[in-house]
């Protein structure tokens, strides 16, 4: 129960706890942290390993303790950017001077403790489905009249604070590094155009099955981040990338409750998440 100023909210009159009572099954959108897991080249990748084991040191009691050490950069594996993360002619999102935020190591503006946590409308915009694929080809640029039809197709236009996750099936080459970062073939990912139809129906997030939410064409590498300028720096929207949406694809879910909850890294660029879809058990 919780008080309301002078009135106590019990748990039958609150929708939401009403909701998790009655039972709800818990998603997987993101992909598990393990050492050689594909990674951007323009990011340190993730390792782990045990630095104590079982044994190393025995209590009296016979008890023992076993611990890891792990070393990773701030948009390896599923991950969210914070607003520090790219900047545009020098500035950040609201016009704030790039080069005073990074002072000392760490931002001042837009870091990572900023990052909210997530409980929201969720939409997926399945766009390999409405092309009849499993997974989009590489280099391939979504586009407005993709969002559009993966919105018509599954009934859930994307509204204001909403998150909207798009599925390009490319993380079916996840267990492949070479094939899904795509250095030689290309990645598939929002255009610019799309991204600005996304910002335009003022959602809070937005995510892809990829590793950089952009269109990499072949050899192109990721020269230019169009996409994290108008979502970024530009709208103010925050970007998920390496999500798993194959479960909630197969679930035929186009809507739901997201939930993810960033650590609070001061002076960050990033954040690794674990997002959840939730839905009614």
């Amino acid at each position: 129960m919780t008080d309301e100023g002078t009135r106590t909210v019990t748990r039958a009159e609150d929708p939401l706890l009403a909701a998790v009572a009655g039972g709800v099954r818990l998603i997987e959108l993101g992909h598990p942290f393990f050492t050689g897991m594909p990674c951007s080249p323009n990011h340190p990748g993730f390792r782990m390993t045990l630095i104590r084991r079982h044994g190393d040191m025995e209590r009296p009691d016979g008890g023992s303790a076993a611990n890891e050490i792990i070393v990773t950069g701030g948009h390896v594996g599923t991950h969210i950017d914070a607003l520090s993360h790219v900047s545009h002619d020098g500035k950040l999102h609201g016009g704030i001077g790039a080069a005073e935020a990074q002072r000392g190591g760490t931002f001042t503006s837009h870091g990572a403790e900023h990052l909210p946590g997530l409980l929201r409308r969720g939409v997926l915009l399945d766009v390999a489905a409405a092309h009849g694929a499993g997974t989009l080809p590489p280099g391939y640029g979504v586009t407005v009249e993709d969002l559009e039809e993966a919105a018509a197709r599954g009934g859930a236009e994307p509204r204001e604070g909403d998150v909207a996750l798009v599925r390009t099936g490319w993380s079916r080459n996840f267990h492949d590094p070479a094939a899904y970062l795509g250095t030689e073939t290309g990645v598939p990912g929002v255009t610019a155009d799309a991204a600005r139809w996304l910002a335009d129906r003022r959602i809070s997030a937005t995510g892809a099955d990829t590793t950089a939410y952009e269109q990499i064409p072949a050899g192109a590498g990721h020269a230019v981040l169009p996409v994290h300028r108008v979502l970024l720096v530009e709208a103010g929207i925050f970007i998920i990338e390496h999500l798993d949406l194959e479960a909630l694809a197969e679930a035929g879910l186009h809507e739901f409750v997201f939930v993810l909850a960033p650590l609070r890294i001061r002076g960050g660029t990033g954040s690794p998440v674990r997002p959840l879809a939730a839905v009614s058990a």
